[in-house]
């Protein structure tokens, strides 16, 4: 049996997760797309060995932040480390809240073949006209591959576009359902929205304390600039434009705390479509509560 933990950004789902692992002889694998990238740390709130506290965390560093993320490699990579952690008897604890990466973990994903030519093509309109086109003509293709990716992400934008052109039909058909191969049992942490709000308002004051933007300089010197994912991640994205001079300090810091509450909506929205979540309120008796889902 597989055991996930989903939900929103600053929700507790790592604490969570390393709560369960104790709890049952598990070991912890990585579902945050953005801390499968190596020295991005304070930005992603990866736990830090110690708040680790002796479980073994798998598919954390695993990338150059020059490297563009690929949910197939992730789900190759997550199905050798589930097998690996079941065949030595421990349960595999997935935790994150990149609800594709979950979703590429629980089970298979259809993942259809790409087109140089048409994705050249794209990635050109990309850089002339930006997001909104593109999002646009998607919106007209598929409203329900739309639906579910941020305006502003451009890469999955263009590649929705090239599967919709490359196959002939529509990219939500490519998209995961609710059927996984893998038997799981999936915990959804949450909050009110107020609640949420305050949780990321203070996760980017303690990045800014604890030395973000030391971490964006270092790892612009490192290649940042030029990955493709890892220099739009949240906070990364807007630190850089601080680094750039377009913004003060304070502008990239409230930019970073109003993109993370709409990403977390986002996350929100996902997760709930999901009937096989069970939800549960992070409070004093949250891990009692959680391992009596697993009954």
């Amino acid at each position: 049996m597989l055991v996930a933990v989903v939900g929103a950004t600053a929700v507790g789902k790592s604490d969570l997760g390393v709560d369960l692992a104790l709890a049952v002889g598990g070991e912890v694998i990585n579902a945050d797309s953005m801390q499968l990238y190596a020295g991005m740390d304070i930005g992603t709130a990866k736990l830090t060995p110690a708040e680790r506290r002796g479980v073994p965390h798998h598919l954390l560093d695993v990338w150059h932040v020059t490297k563009t993320a690929s949910v197939a490699e992730y789900q190759h990579l997550a199905n050798a480390v589930v097998a690996d952690i079941e065949r030595r008897g421990k349960v595999p604890v997935l935790v994150g809240g990149s609800g594709l990466y979950v979703r590429a973990a629980l089970g298979d994903l259809e993942f259809p073949g790409t087109d140089e030519e048409i994705r050249e093509q794209l990635e050109a309109e990309l850089a002339a006209d930006g997001t909104a086109p593109l999002y646009a003509r998607l919106s007209a293709a598929d409203p329900a591959a739309a639906a579910a990716i941020l305006p502003t992400n451009g890469r999955r934008i263009v590649r929705a576009l090239e599967v919709i052109e490359l196959s002939g039909r529509p990219f939500s058909a490519t998209m995961p359902g609710y059927d996984p191969s893998i038997r799981a049992v999936q915990i959804g942490l949450r909050v009110d929205r107020a609640e949420l709000d305050r949780r990321i308002d203070i996760r980017v004051d303690r990045m800014w304390a604890a030395g973000f933007e030391g971490e964006v300089r270092e790892l612009a010197g490192r290649g940042l600039r030029d990955g493709k994912t890892a220099s739009r991640a949240l906070g990364y994205q807007q630190m850089l434009r601080h680094l750039d001079g377009d913004w003060s300090l304070e502008q990239a810091r409230e930019e970073t705390a109003r993109a993370t509450r709409r990403f977390a909506r986002r996350q929100e929205s996902w997760f709930r479509r999901d009937p096989r979540v069970s939800w549960l309120a992070p409070d004093a008796d949250l891990l009692n509560r959680a391992l009596s889902l697993l009954s």
